[in-house]
């Protein structure tokens, strides 16, 4: 059970949506509370995901911040429905026309 410090109990947190795109051009999106530690893990790491492990390096694309974990949650599933199209075409847009949940 998460403790009161725990990213998934702390209002303070912030959390983020983000994707990467894998070596061979495919999308990986997820949330995480720590965008750089989590490339590492994908990159270095055998807590990377399952998907990425065989697919690397991978290179973020995008990310959004979110305001809990509840919203990124939602914000990944409604990510992960977009076809392949619409996935490459948000993660080539330009940093600065990003909007956060």
């Amino acid at each position: 059970m998460p403790d009161a410090t725990s990213p998934q109990t702390n209002p303070t947190v912030m959390w983020y949506v983000y994707i990467v795109e894998c070596r061979d051009g495919t999308y990986y999106t997820g949330i995480t509370t720590d965008i750089e530690r989590r490339i590492k893990e994908h990159n270095h790491s055998s807590t990377g995901a399952r998907y990425t492990r065989s697919r690397r390096p991978v290179r973020l694309h995008y990310s959004e911040n979110a305001n809990n974990r509840s919203d990124a949650l939602k914000r990944e599933l409604q990510i992960k429905k977009l076809s392949s199209k619409h996935k490459r075409s948000l993660a080539k847009s330009p940093l600065d026309t990003r909007e956060s949940l």
